[in-house]
Order: C-alpha cells, then sequence, then structure tokens
C-alpha cells in the first residue's frame, strides 16, 4: 500500500491552504455540499469544484503523494472538526475530467512482465466501487484509492531523470532493489514506484521481467524514443555485470580477511606462539593466492565488459557512418563533374562579356572626361591672363650708381668706428675634419 495522505500528513496546517481557510464564512459555503446538479446553480457548483480540485492537487503533491482516497481527503481537510460534504462529487468530477484515475484502470494494461511482479493484485481491490457502479449507486467508496494523473506523470519523469543521471545508466537492466535504492528520494515507497514505472511504461520509455525469479527493469536510452524488448544480449550482459559486482565484494572480503590473518600473527608472535603464527601466515598466504585467482577473474569479467561498451559504440558510429552516406548521396543526387564543367564554362562566358561591357562603358566615359579636360584647361589659362600684372607700364631705369642721400652725407668716420667688428667667418681644415666626425657619427 502506498503511505497515505492521512499518515503523511495528520493535523494539518493552516500555512498549507488557501487565505480563505480562516474565513469561517467562506469556509462553511465550501464545505457545504453541492447541489442536485451544475445547472441548479452553475456559479455555486464552479466556485466550490474551482478551490477543492487544486488543493486536492496541491495538497498530495506538497507531500509527495500519488494516490489517495476519500477518506484520506476528508481527514487530511477536516476543519473544526467538520469535514467537506462534496469532496465525493469532486472526485467523480475529477474522474470524469481525467484528473485522478482508478487505481484499476491505471493498471489495466499491463502487459505479461507486471503480471508476473504481482502488479494485477492491484485489480482485485475497487470490488465495491465495481459492485457499487453496476447497482446504480454513484457514491466513491471512502477506501477506493485514486492516482493522481499529474502527479504520477511527474514522479515518472523524475524517475527516468534520475537514472540517466545516475552511474547506472549505462547498464541496459537494472534490478528493482537497484532502482529502489536509486530512486528512494522521488518515490517514498513500492506502489509508488510501481506506479511511476507503469507510467513510463505507457510512453514506452521502460519494460519489465523477471529472470530466474528476480525482477528486471529496462530503461529507454538517452536518444532512442522507445524502448526495446529484453533480449538474450541485455541478459547476458545483466548477468556480467552482476558477476562484476560479486567478484568485487569477494575480493574484498578476502583481502579483509588476509590482514586478518597477519594481524593475528603479530599477536601470536608477540605472545611467544611462533608455531601458530606461521599457522596463521599460511592461512593468509592461501587466502591471498585464491584472492589472486578471483582479482584475475574479475579482470577478465572487466575486459568482456569493456569490449561489448566499445562494440556498441562502434555500432553507433556505424550508424552514424550509414546516415550521413545516404544523406550526401540524396544530396549530391543529380550533380555530375559533365554539368560542373558546364556551369564554370557559362559562368566564365558571362564574366568576359561583363568585362567587355565594363570597358566599352569605360572608354566611353573617358572621352568625355578628355573633353571636359581641355575645357577646363582653357578657361584656367584665361583667368591667369585676367590675373596677370600689366607689363605695358613704364617704369624707371635702375641708376647705375648708389644715391647719397642727406643723412648718409652727413656720418663721419667716428660713426663707422664705433659698430662691432665683423667676425671671422674662416674655417680652417682641422675644424672641417672634426665636424665631417661627428656627421658620421650621427649617421651611424
Amino acid at each position: 500500500m502506498p503511505v497515505s495522505l492521512q499518515q503523511k500528513v495528520g493535523t494539518s496546517s493552516s500555512s498549507e491552504f488557501p487565505p480563505d481557510w480562516e474565513d469561517d464564512e467562506r469556509m462553511a459555503f465550501l464545505f457545504s455540499a453541492f447541489k442536485e446538479n451544475r445547472e441548479v446553480d452553475p456559479t455555486d457548483w464552479d466556485g466550490k469544484m474551482n478551490f477543492w480540485s487544486p488543493l486536492i492537487v496541491e495538497s498530495c503533491r506538497r507531500q509527495g503523494s500519488v494516490c489517495v482516497s476519500l477518506q484520506e481527503l476528508n481527514e487530511s481537510f477536516r476543519r473544526k472538526g467538520a469535514i467537506p460534504l462534496g469532496l465525493g462529487t469532486v472526485v467523480q468530477s475529477m474522474i470524469r475530467s481525467g484528473k485522478v484515475q482508478k487505481e484499476s484502470d491505471f493498471a489495466a494494461n499491463v502487459d505479461s512482465g507486471w503480471l508476473s511482479w504481482g502488479v494485477g493484485l492491484l485489480l482485485v481491490r475497487p470490488l465495491k466501487w465495481t459492485l457499487s457502479a453496476l447497482l446504480g449507486s454513484g457514491r466513491v467508496p471512502l477506501e477506493e484509492t485514486f492516482v493522481v494523473i499529474e502527479l504520477v506523470k511527474e514522479k515518472a519523469a523524475a524517475l527516468l531523470a534520475a537514472y540517466r543521471s545516475s552511474p547506472l545508466a549505462g547498464q541496459s537492466l537494472l534490478s528493482f532493489q537497484e532502482l529502489r535504492s536509486l530512486s528512494s528520494h522521488i518515490c517514498p515507497d513500492e506502489t509508488t514506484l510501481c506506479l511511476a514505472l507503469l507510467q513510463l511504461q505507457r510512453g514506452k520509455h521502460v519494460t519489465v521481467s523477471l529472470h530466474e525469479g528476480e525482477k528486471l527493469v529496462k530503461f529507454s536510452q538517452a536518444g532512442h524514443g522507445r524502448v526495446s524488448p529484453v533480449s538474450e544480449v541485455d541478459l547476458g550482459i545483466y548477468q556480467l555485470h552482476r558477476s562484476e559486482k560479486l567478484l568485487e565484494e569477494r575480493v574484498e572480503a578476502l583481502g579483509q580477511e588476509a590482514e586478518k590473518c597477519k594481524e593475528q600473527a603479530k599477536a601470536l608472535l608477540k605472545e611467544g606462539k611462533k608455531s601458530q603464527a606461521l599457522r596463521c601466515l599460511k592461512g593468509r598466504k592461501r587466502v591471498e593466492r585464491k584472492a589472486d585467482r578471483l582479482y584475475t577473474q574479475l579482470e577478465t569479467v572487466k575486459g568482456i565488459l569493456d569490449r561489448i561498451a566499445s562494440s556498441q559504440t562502434d555500432r553507433l558510429v556505424m550508424q552514424a557512418y550509414q546516415a550521413g552516406v545516404a544523406a550526401l548521396r540524396i544530396s549530391l543526387k543529380g550533380v555530375t563533374v559533365e554539368r560542373a564543367e558546364n556551369l564554370v564554362d557559362q559562368i566564365q562566358e558571362l564574366c568576359d562579356t561583363q568585362d567587355e561591357v565594363n570597358q566599352t562603358l569605360a572608354g566611353g566615359a573617358l572621352d568625355s572626361n578628355e573633353a571636359d579636360s581641355e575645357e577646363l584647361e582653357e578657361e584656367l589659362k584665361s583667368l591667369l591672363e585676367e590675373n596677370a600684372p600689366d607689363t605695358s607700364l613704364t617704369l624707371p631705369e635702375i641708376p647705375s650708381h648708389p644715391i647719397a642721400t642727406k643723412e648718409t652725407a652727413v656720418l663721419d668716420d667716428a660713426f663707422f668706428h664705433s659698430l662691432p667688428s665683423v667676425p671671422d667667418t674662416s674655417i680652417t681644415d682641422e675644424e672641417l675634419e672634426r665636424e665631417l666626425g661627428r656627421i658620421r657619427l650621427n649617421a651611424t
């Protein structure tokens, strides 16, 4: 049985409910029974339905449950000693809309693998519901268990994601116990896990089988739309993984046993019991030889698994190559060397034609530019002539002798003697050689 909502919730806290929960007048209306049918008062009917339907789903989600019964709902939503009178009508409406489903209907189309697991026993539970339906009663049995479809889909998606992100994703088959450990944080009980697996089976993501009394689960691999049936190859690989695990555990146990023999030998030597210490050492040697043999077998199993993994990778690569060749063949359909050469010739011919057209157009432009240049030269020449100075004006001749002014005439020798002496600008050959040397140094 799944963990019930009542067992998880106990006494509900008001913080888990909408703000209307504290309004006595509002809750008195919501706790009252529904009208005979919706046509009598659609507003009354829809108001209650829109309050209770999402609250039931959210309450189950908060508690991690995917199943609920009317009896559990009555206890979970008990308020001030009163229980809602219309929850049976709400459940019936959710059944009609597909939001919840009877556990028996949900597990109706199980395959032989599920039946071998005993999941078919779920079909026996709803006998009271079936009889009441045949007798014409519209009441929902208090103990009838319903699956909340939205929540079981969420659990199924989380379970698939947990498997694909775990180290076990490389194994095609998992034991049910391995899956229980992997999904303990998602599915709190075995029935919840089975319901999540049933949902995954509906989406073709899971198949189950029973091998030598052991429940096995096979998931679809990432990138594959659906899971393939359990094959002999899958079972063989599963047996190898199981043997690997058992050998690892056995080798570890033998290693601990050998270490224990060594410690016993040390203790006996301290006590002076040399013969007993030797027997312990002999026992340790036997254990180590056995551990070595098992370790060799373990390495052989690991080597086989590595080869299988490599072959699977090679198969995927070959499939990718085949798909690539097929795509390339389709892409190159109708493409030949002759057609390519013909297209190149046509392109070259068009390019030559374009070059000829460009040259023709460029020649016309040059002639036009040449004519324009000649006109511009003539206009520039006329402008220069306009701006040229008038050379027809007569100027006096330049005198051949210096003209004496009044100021220079009165200058005497004392003035000339008062002027500074003219510096000596002569440079010797040595100074020129030194200057030339500096120029060469600066040049380097």
